[in-house]
């Protein structure tokens, strides 16, 4: 009876952030880095368990490295800051038209440090979803995307049907619909 959802791009960072303005969550030094996150030097090339890290001013863990996180935004070298610097929008979102790129923040464990600053986004990759080429498959093989995670929320107050639709169809039958009415000249 609860609606959960991704986060959009622009909540993402509001909770990254928590309050601060600086390059991560807890300051702009990177050596503090360790002790907040998993990244290329300290991971040992894998991911880890949640919460081994010191969190954020808000209590939430590991949104710098360990995993990179998915939003639901589409992905747009300019498209964040744009629909952030509409005047009104209170959390703007970059509704995606087409499966790739999508965004993923907060970096990885197999990321540098810049990958994992508050502000860092990079879009997805169609060899992200590269599956097991072995037959029989094997029970240990992943997809190319060993660094990408997800993190969900709930809205405070349970959201209407059609806006939580809204949320759940920026999917691929969305999207298949979309670029369709595109093709035929429509809006």
């Amino acid at each position: 009876g609860r609606a959960f959802r991704l986060p959009s791009e622009a909540e993402w960072e509001y909770a990254c952030r928590a309050g601060s303005t600086t390059a991560y969550s807890f300051g702009a030094d990177e050596k503090k880095l360790d002790t907040h996150a998993w990244h290329y030097e300290n991971s040992d090339n894998a991911y880890h368990p949640v919460g081994k890290k010191r969190p954020n001013a808000w209590g939430l863990h590991d949104m710098h490295g360990n995993v990179a996180e998915w939003v639901l935004d589409g992905y747009g070298v300019k498209a964040y800051g744009e629909q952030a610097a509409k005047e009104g929008v209170e959390n703007p979102i970059h509704w995606p038209t087409k499966e790739y790129p999508r965004v993923v923040r907060g970096g990885s464990w197999d990321d540098d440090p810049q990958a994992l600053r508050s502000a860092a986004r990079r879009g997805s990759k169609d060899t992200w979803k590269m599956m097991d080429p072995q037959l029989p498959k094997s029970i240990w093989y992943l997809t190319n995307a060993q660094t990408v995670g997800f993190r969900i929320v709930r809205p405070l107050v349970a959201p209407s049907l059609e806006e939580q639709e809204k949320y759940w169809s920026a999917d691929l039958p969305r999207i298949a619909e979309i670029q369709a009415r595109q093709r035929k000249g429509e809006r």
